[in-house]
């Protein structure tokens, strides 16, 4: 997975802004006793006591079954992938667009029925977070200790008002977050065995034996995962990220990039550089927070690659939405390039 300009997530987040005392935010938390479940939410789903490992690994323990759930927007998303819309108060990440429409890492879920809590990379609202009296945080952990999206300035505030789970999502292939969010989800209430469930496993596990064959077939095309930013080129490493890495295992000629900085997740190339590896297709980072085709376009060097002008450029969801439902079309996605594209050399 590629950071971009979003780098930062390893070396501390921005603050979240205007932080009250933490006293009266634990006054905002506290004092309520609500415990009833979220709307909809069965009485069974409800029910206690409640235990889980997370991948810190910490012991997580309640007398009931957390019911009120704030989660990094993606993680949100694979959780209402697995039949916990419900359970979910409150989001952070990019949810919503400018024009008020979701933003991909929301996946199905129904922004209209959360708190948007923090709506960019460094916002979170601990104010917004405490009044939701929150009974779980859940968030990706793609470094040993990492909160994703957390900002570092609030996150002893943040992480003192309510249990804190994370799943870990880096160095590990794709089926390994997706089965950790599925355990984390049935001892929430989720019910694995629903259709809905059993059926996007089966797609899941189909896409990947056709992502094999279509590799496997393409004569040794070379998949190039990358992200654009005004002065720096960015070129990912299927070593690190978990959907490039089981790409690879499935067989994709995924290219490693030679001199990885900051945490080994890509290497920074200057424009100029950015013909350094040859490519057959470029998998572009697709988050709005980076620069896309269209924006690349004024650059020579953008334009001079060749999968660039053999029209064999294709977006990548760069933080994947781990769940079954989710992580499906991403399979597909890469089988239908690979099957479009030809080899450049």
């Amino acid at each position: 997975m590629s950071y971009s300009n979003l780098s930062l997530s390893r070396r501390g987040l921005l603050a979240a802004g205007g932080a009250t005392a933490l006293g009266a935010l634990l006054s905002a938390c506290g004092g309520n006793d609500d415990s009833g479940s979220a709307s909809g939410t069965s009485s069974a789903a409800a029910a206690g006591p409640w235990a889980f490992t997370d991948d810190q690994p910490k012991d997580l323990k309640a007398d009931k079954t957390p019911s009120k759930i704030v989660a990094f927007t993606g993680t949100a998303a694979a959780l209402v992938d697995l039949g916990l819309q419900d359970k979910i108060v409150g989001v952070f990440g990019e949810t919503k667009k400018a024009d008020g429409t979701a933003e991909e890492q929301a996946g199905d879920l129904d922004i209209s029925k959360v708190e948007i809590i923090g709506n960019a990379w460094g916002e979170f609202s601990v104010e917004k977070y405490a009044a939701l009296s929150p009974e779980l945080l859940i968030t990706h952990m793609f470094d040993p200790g990492a909160y994703w999206y957390i900002p570092d300035e609030s996150k002893d505030k943040i992480l003192g008002l309510a249990p804190t789970a994370t799943i870990t999502v880096g160095r590990v292939p794709l089926t390994k977050p997706i089965e950790r969010y599925a355990e984390l989800a049935k001892s929430l209430g989720a019910d694995l065995n629903a259709p809905k469930v059993t059926e996007a496993k089966a797609r899941f596990e189909k896409a990947a034996a056709d992502l094999t064959a279509a590799a496997k077939a393409s004569g040794g095309i070379k998949v190039l995962a990358s992200s654009g930013s005004p002065d720096i080129f960015y070129v990912s490493n299927p070593k690190v990220s978990s959907d490039l890495m089981y790409f690879k295992e499935l067989g994709v000629d995924i290219i490693v990039p030679e001199k990885t900085t900051d945490g080994d997740y890509y290497e920074s190339l200057s424009w100029e550089n950015a013909n350094k590896y040859q490519a057959d297709i470029i998998f572009l980072d697709a988050r709005t927070s980076t620069l896309q085709p269209k924006d690349l376009a004024a650059k020579p060097a953008w334009n001079a690659l060749p999968a660039v002008k053999a029209n064999q450029v294709f977006p990548w969801q760069a933080v994947p939405i781990y769940s079954w439902n989710s992580a499906a079309p991403l399979l597909e996605a890469l089988t239908a390039a690979i099957k479009k594209s030809k080899k450049l050399s």
